[in-house]
């Protein structure tokens, strides 16, 4: 029996072990969370064999450590376990940012950081908590591993075997091409989904608004009900990349702007075909993507 340390039971780390069990791959999991009510609720669920609080016992015999947590917290955690850690322990995480992540645990896990395989599981839902997590979640879905030259290439093949387990595509990038790429086609609409209710929200007659609001704006907006701990850790951790990606999207907001002040019906429709072909390109090399961010 395999050991697996979670830290965070809810959606990501979660599902990632409903999917080992129901893959039946032979993981023992324990569950660390900040609240002692999510994870008797992950015990109840049958997500968690037991749950832990003191760090130490914990990670005794234990072959992974999964931090899926915001991650602002991962490198506390890192801390909090690096004295702990047994030679054969192998640490992952699912942070949605990797570059940072990276950095922080080359300084604070010694030599265990050969051991650090940072990784992004890029599946998700708007919900959070023990409730929300699902044994399908990660099938035919992207996880990207971003491991370095300091990185032990055994470590790499079992955290990419444990991901394979649960039905997902596993992926290799630098962890700075990973956050180059994500700011731009996950970062930045999330802050635009966030942006524009929350301008909207903020206007006197907003519940006019809300009520005629109809299918485009809730496709639009759907990513809006994520949890706001998590993207604002997100936004910060990524944020020169992710002011970049704002710098490149403002400059096509400001030549819309201009094509309407013109009236320029030929340079709108050129940018809504040119968007239109590559949306519907990517579309159907990608249909699992329509459904699960």
């Amino acid at each position: 029996m395999k050991k697996l340390l979670v830290f965070g039971v809810g959606l990501i780390g979660g599902s990632l072990a409903l999917a080992l069990k129901a893959a039946n791959a032979g993981w023992h999991v324990t569950g660390v969370g900040r609240s002692g009510d999510s994870l008797q609720e992950a015990l109840r669920l049958g997500i968690i064999d037991e749950a832990a609080t003191e760090i130490a016992t914990a990670l005794k015999g234990v072959d992974v450590v999964m931090i899926a947590t915001p991650v602002a917290q991962i490198g506390p955690i890192l801390q909090r376990i690096a004295l702990h850690l047994e030679d054969k322990t192998i640490i992952t995480d699912a942070g949605s940012t990797k570059a940072d992540i990276a950095n922080e645990a080359h300084k604070l896990l010694g030599q265990a950081a050969s051991r650090f395989v940072p990784g992004h599981p890029i599946a998700g839902a708007e919900k959070s908590g023990p409730s929300a997590a699902q044994a399908t979640l990660y099938q035919n879905k992207n996880v990207v591993l971003t491991p370095d030259g300091r990185t032990d290439p055994g470590a790499v093949q079992i955290v990419r075997e444990l991901w394979l387990s649960t039905g997902a595509i596993v992926r290799e990038m630098s962890p700075e091409g990973h956050d180059t790429i994500f700011a731009a086609v996950s970062h930045l609409p999330h802050l635009l989904a966030f942006a524009l209710v929350d301008e909207l929200a903020a206007r006197p007659d907003a519940e006019q608004f809300f009520e005629f609001a109809a299918s485009g704006f809730r496709d639009f907006t759907r990513i809006a009900g994520s949890s706001p701990e998590m993207w604002r850790d997100i936004s910060l951790a990524n944020r020169t990349a992710l002011l970049q990606e704002l710098d490149s999207y403002q400059s096509a907001l400001n030549q819309l702007r201009k094509s309407l002040e013109h009236g320029d019906a030929a340079s709108l429709q050129a940018t809504f075909e040119r968007a239109s072909q590559a949306r519907n390109a990517w579309a159907q090399r990608s249909p699992s993507a329509l459904w699960k961010n």
